[in-house]
């Protein structure tokens, strides 16, 4: 059942120079310490391992008192949960003690250290992510999770709903790691649990939230999975507005191979206007720089539907100048094969021109020091011409010639009273 995971992929991880010399100094003399969840996971699958957990029946200190001794730079990440981040010739480790949960209320859980690996193993998520690794080499699958990843089926441990009862962001996990690793349909008994305790979505931090669902929204399967969501009632409670799975399915397919672009995906599904990017920027609290290109996004769209005619080069070249050829981008790649806006060859040609930089974005040739020098005061004139002149540049096609700069000067100026 498990013939196709790559199981020399995890003696290839234990030979890792840095690796074996922290699990060296770990395990042994009364301790033990075990590569853990997603390393595991991904080795088997031939995936890319880059961060590698390790979980430990030592408690903090001793973690921290062993790595010390070995020479190793420890950093206390999180003591109070039993977390050490070691340093090993400049690659970090995070170093956790097994745990126990005490008690937990849906966002968080109140813990004690542990020594049993198999009960460390129940309070994960998913049967895939609950796999340790030995420093002997030995794979340790305590719920099952070897026939469960060889199957590509993402399965809550034991009770789904009493998983997602203990921590809310289980929820978007499972669609999450469906997406990134499942294949064929969701397993129905976390399906179920899913759609059962959706109204305990409302407790978890937006940050959170956030986190997670920019992580779905780039798997590889995220379709599938937003569709599932969608239709689930999930995401309106997140996002608080219907969902676009049609412009969301063209910006995936727009990725291609490249590397997703979760902002980009977003707008596509969840933006229409500028209500929504404002919106979306207090539920998920959005970076300034997040919530500006969503609300571009949505500027760019507006604008781009109310064209009755198809889009020319000057307009093309006008966007291209107002917004940038990525924002640009951001639409076309949302909107291909709708009614509006009507794009023909020659300007998708022209397009790629600038978005692959083989032309420039044309640049507005003026600043303030320039009318300045001209002899217009400080103050709030110097700001007003600059306007007049952006959208004299704009109308006349935005020009970037070498005369450019002074003939648009000498005209704001000359149509400036006296």
């Amino acid at each position: 059942m498990t013939a196709d995971l790559d199981r020399a992929a995890l003696a290839k991880l234990l030979r890792r120079p840095a690796l074996d010399r922290l699990l060296a100094v770990l395990d042994g003399a009364g301790e033990e310490a075990r590569i853990v969840g997603g390393a595991v996971r991904n080795a088997l699958l031939s995936r890319p391992v880059h961060e590698v957990d390790i979980a430990t029946t030592a408690t903090p200190d001793v973690i921290e008192a062993r790595a010390r001794a070995a020479g190793f730079k420890t950093i206390p990440t999180g003591v109070e949960h039993g977390t050490v981040t070691v340093m090993v010739d400049g690659a970090p480790f995070e170093v956790t003690t097994l745990r126990e949960d005490v008690e937990t209320d849906g966002r968080r859980a109140v813990v004690r250290f542990g020594r049993d690996f198999a009960v460390d193993a129940q309070r994960r998520d998913f049967t895939l992510n609950a796999l340790s690794l030995g420093r002997d080499g030995r794979l340790h699958d305590p719920v099952g999770g070897l026939p469960d990843l060889a199957a590509r089926r993402v399965r809550f441990i034991g009770d789904p709903s009493a998983r997602i009862r203990e921590d809310y962001l289980r929820i978007l996990r499972f669609f999450r790691f469906h997406a990134e690793y499942g294949e064929g349909e969701f397993d129905r008994g976390g399906l179920e649990a899913a759609i059962r305790g959706r109204a305990g979505l409302a407790i978890l931090s937006s940050e959170r939230i956030r986190a997670e669902l920019l992580k779905l929204l780039a798997a590889r399967r995220a379709v599938a999975a937003v569709a599932a969501m969608s239709d689930a009632g999930l995401l309106t409670r997140l996002l608080g507005g219907v969902g676009e799975i049609g412009r969301f399915t063209r910006a995936v397919a727009q990725d291609g191979a490249g590397k997703p672009d979760s902002m980009r995906r977003l707008a596509a599904f969840a933006v229409t206007t500028r209500e929504d990017a404002e919106r979306l920027r207090e539920r998920l609290r959005l970076s300034n720089a997040e919530h500006r290109r969503l609300s571009v996004y949505a500027d760019l769209l507006a604008r781009l539907k109310s064209l009755a005619d198809p889009l020319d080069a000057a307009t093309l070249r006008r966007l291209v100048a107002e917004h940038g050829a990525a924002a640009l981008e951001d639409v076309f790649a949302t909107v291909g094969g709708e009614p509006r806006p009507m794009v023909g060859p020659e300007v998708v040609t022209a397009f790629r021109r600038f978005a692959r930089g083989e032309e420039a974005t044309p640049v507005f040739p003026l600043r303030g020091a320039d009318f300045i020098a001209r002899g217009v005061p400080k103050g709030p004139q110097v700001g007003e011409l600059l306007a007049r002149a952006r959208t004299m540049w704009l109308d006349a096609g935005c020009p970037t010639d070498s005369c450019a700069r002074d003939r648009l000067l000498g005209q704001v100026l000359t149509k400036e009273p006296a």
